[in-house]
């Protein structure tokens, strides 16, 4: 490749006259005529974009200048367009904004989701003096921040939030420092007072209150109390716009905490849900208070029965009981009656316009100017009346919505005119054929939290700019406005969660349904083993803040492990068996041993299993070549047996003639004593008949990462990156005789935990209010009963469950018939999760 030439100055003049005609000055200019890394890509989009022919300021050119190299990494003109027509509309204003607008790109190919990109880039961003202080003494009173030498890194953590992250960096810093002076004093005065204390040897006192109560130390604080929950409003803080809606809305509650959990009926909840429920119902009980479980029924096109169902199922498996079920369709009369009040006071409209139209006119792909819907100052009464014709069914789908009269000048697109009915043809699953109109969640979610006096509206970070019109509509209508407050969503590496693209794995055969346990819906995770518990524990140790907390799987398996650490009972399993003959031993030789179901844990009892002159090991636990490093079983070689009262040494061993693998392994019993303490010990199960030794298992699911890639969400295929072994099956797995009584126990215990806690639930909540009718969900103590509850470690191997697929009469018994297989019978277990060791065990 010949040498690049450098240009000559004739050149670089030329270019820097070229760049001078898009607003930069003459030394800027030639600074940029004459870098390498500049000049070219520059002059492109002088030239491709006619930037010339276009008014840009000094300060909107300086930003092209710093775009030009990077917007190689932009696969098409049409989106360094996008962001250059962003630049010159004064939409991006740093470099910040233009950096988040590169990475918009790489992440989301167009078309582009207009209001999505404004919020990633900050567009439109804007936060008064007052407001930010508010932000900023809040976030010092939750952290429990508590002098000058925190400075840093309460800087560093308000700009790491998601609605500070555009705010001027010089204006967050000045206005942390005025909180810290307000709060500590003076930074001399700080430093001069730490020096006196550490001279008199004087601990550290607690900070000055920024709040109704004193800041305590973090150690003795839950997450209820610290944090992003810690600095919540107390009931009654959040401002009305008239006194007595606030005193009503205290009379009805008794200055309780009220919450709400509000799925949509239309898919089954996913491990990031847990974090939603977990905030929801937590909060409220924490502070003695009250949740509500609400459907947000109100899309009849995508809702089923099977989905009420499972949401009410799961989040009682979570351990958490409603206070009352309630579903959006319940208030359907009084949402309509506040929409016809809406358009009374002129501040709602029927939009004629079609679905292009409105997109058109709220700024289109391209974020142009918005302008104002033709209808919107069209009579109150020709709204009234055109909205009386959706109800009647008078118009199709499409042809007209009623639309709240926001603000158009608004850099949020929420208050756009956002649609708060639309026409719906579908039947309801609870209302029928009685709506022809359906009122959307931005109209529906703030006015049905009202009715139901919500004190903490807790939601995910996604619906930060829906804050503003969910105070706008109450207001509005001159209702009890509940307080909205988010907190950042919980996701986890290596897995999917749309609802779309399951559905689409599902169909094609990739998975086996919505409970397959490589998924990681609530449902999956349940039947997969993974104790309820486990996860609550989990999600209180990372806390709730208004971050994103994504997380490695490998992260929640290890909390999953040490919760069952002590928690699941310990039997003989092996996975893949080795038959071995103990030649010292008689035909008919048979002992009993005992063991504990687990060693730490006394209360879990113990189990008799018998040891005969036939057992089986696992296979790994036999090598033919032995090593100084390797202690278990090898030619020649002892070992010791779990419980058993000898240990064995291998003599020879059999093989198959036509693969060569080992088949059986001849050993002898080392008990003349003279054997000296082994090394290891290993799991085994015996063979006998009589006893039903061994518990045959008819398949064994070992579960891997469904997707090879930790964000398959990111690829445009991610069908192609479903990781083919993800499922492992293993055949002929042996358990100890144990397991029966074991089993039978521990579905016992949770059919009568299941009844007491369904009772208690009842009995104290009104859960089961709505459960007059088999078609509505309600609370049944089978909700919380499923062969998940049957949860064991197989020693040495991994934890396990008893899949649903299993087939155990004996489950059914009575307590005084001894339990036993019956034809028909199977059992079918999944792994949980590994045991630590698993990675590479070698002793």
């Amino acid at each position: 490749m010949p040498p690049k030439l450098t240009p000559t100055t004739e050149e670089i003049d030329a270019l820097a006259a070229k760049f001078e005609t898009i607003g930069l000055n003459k030394a800027k200019a030639k600074d940029a005529a004459k870098s390498p890394k500049i000049a070219e890509p520059l002059k492109h989009l002088v030239e491709a974009f006619k930037l010339s022919e276009r008014s840009v300021s000094d300060k909107q050119a300086s930003l092209l200048v710093y775009f030009a190299p990077p917007s190689s990494k932009l696969p098409s003109d049409q989106e360094r367009g996008y962001i250059i027509d962003k630049i010159i509309d004064g939409k991006l204003k740093s470099t910040d904004q233009v950096n988040a607008a590169i990475k918009y790109f790489e992440a989301h190919p167009p078309p582009v989701d207009n209001s999505a990109f404004d919020y990633e880039c900050g567009v439109g961003f804007s936060i008064t003096p007052e407001e930010l202080y508010a932000r900023v003494t809040s976030y010092i009173a939750a952290n429990a921040v508590f002098d000058w030498s925190s400075l840093s890194s309460v800087i560093g953590g308000l700009k790491n939030t998601p609605d500070l992250r555009w705010a001027s960096p010089l204006e967050l810093k000045n206005t942390v420092e005025k909180a810290f002076v307000d709060t500590f004093g003076s930074k001399e005065e700080a430093l001069a007072k730490l020096k006196a204390e550490k001279a008199k040897d004087v601990k550290k006192p607690t900070p000055k209150a920024l709040g109704p109560e004193t800041v305590q130390e973090p150690s003795t604080k839950t997450v209820f109390e610290q944090g992003f929950l810690g600095a919540l409003h107390k009931p009654g803080g959040n401002p009305q716009i008239k006194p007595e809606l606030r005193e009503r809305h205290l009379t009805a509650t008794g200055g309780q905490v009220w919450t709400r959990f509000p799925p949509e009926p239309n898919g089954y909840l996913h491990i990031g849900h847990s974090k939603a429920i977990f905030v929801d119902f937590g909060y409220a009980a924490h502070h003695g208070g009250k949740t509500y479980l609400r459907y947000d029924d109100t899309n009849p096109e995508a809702e089923e029965g099977k989905y009420f169902e499972s949401i009410l199922e799961t989040v009682r498996w979570l351990g958490y009981e409603p206070w009352k079920i309630t579903y959006s369709s319940d208030y359907f009369d009084q949402l309509y009656g506040l929409a016809v009040e809406l358009i009374k006071r002129d501040k709602g409209y029927v939009c004629l316009c079609t679905p292009e139209e409105i997109h058109a006119n709220r700024g289109g792909e391209k974020s142009l100017t918005r302008k104002a819907c033709s209808h919107r100052m069209r009579p109150v009464a020709d709204s009234l009346a055109d909205f009386e014709k959706m109800k009647e069914g008078k118009f199709a789908p499409g042809e007209a919505v009623l639309r709240m009269k926001q603000d158009l000048e608004s850099g949020n697109p929420q208050m756009w005119d956002l649609i708060a009915y639309r026409v719906l043809l579908s039947p309801h699953h609870r209302t029928g054929d009685r709506w022809k109109v359906y009122p959307t969640y931005d109209f529906t979610h703030c006015l049905v939290d009202s009715f139901e006096n919500i004190s903490h509206s807790l939601c995910t970070a996604e619906f930060i700019l829906s804050r503003e019109s969910y105070d706008w509509l109450c207001d509005a209508l001159e209702v009890y406005k509940p307080r909205q407050s988010e907190f950042g969503r919980l996701s986890v590496t290596g897995t999917i969660t749309s609802k779309r693209k399951i559905l689409k794995m599902v169909k094609e055969g990739y998975i086996r349904d919505w409970d397959d346990p490589r998924l990681y819906t609530l449902i999956a995770l349940r039947r997969r083993g993974v104790p309820p518990g486990a996860i609550i524990s989990f999600i209180s140790t990372l806390g709730v803040s208004t971050a994103t907390t994504s997380i490695q799987v490998t992260r929640l398996e290890q909390s999953i492990r040490q919760h069952l650490e002590n928690s699941a009972p310990r039997l003989l399993m092996v996975l893949r068996p080795l038959k071995v003959t103990i030649e010292n031993l008689e035909e008919d030789h048979l002992s009993m041993v005992e063991k504990p179901l687990h060693p730490k844990v006394p209360e879990f009892g113990s189990s008799k299993v018998p040891f005969t002159r036939t057992i089986y090991i696992e296979s790994e636990d036999f090598r033919l070549v032995d090593s100084k490093d390797y202690f278990r079983l090898a030619p020649g070689k002892t070992v010791g047996l779990f419980g058993a009262p000898y240990p064995i040494t291998c003599t020879s061993y059999k093989s198959d003639p036509v693969t060569g693998a080992v088949v059986e392994v001849i050993a002898r019993l080392e008990n003349s004593g003279q054997a000296k303490k082994p090394k290891t010990f290993i799991q085994w199960v015996a063979e006998h008949a009589p006893s039903g030794s061994p518990i045959r298992v008819g398949e064994t699911r070992i579960f891997h990462q469904l997707f090879k890639s930790d964000n398959p969400a990111a690829s445009p295929d991610y069908l192609a990156d479903i990781n083919p072994d993800s499922l492992e099956v293993v055949k002929g797995a042996l358990l100890e005789t144990g397991f029966l009584t074991l089993a039978k126990k521990l579905w016992r215990d949770a059919v009568a935990e299941s009844k007491a806690r369904t009772e208690k639930a009842l009995r104290e909540n009104e859960t089961g209010v709505h459960g007059t009718d088999d078609d509505t969900p309600h609370a049944t103590s089978d909700q919380l009963v499923g062969k998940e509850c049957i949860r064991f470690q197989g020693l040495r191997v991994a934890y396990f469950v008893v899949d649903k697929d299993s087939k155990l009469k004996f489950l059914e018994e009575s307590d005084d018939v001894v339990p036993t297989l019956r034809d028909g019978d199977t059992i079918i277990l999944n792994r949980i999760v590994s045991l630590k060791e698993d990675a590479g065990k070698t002793a």
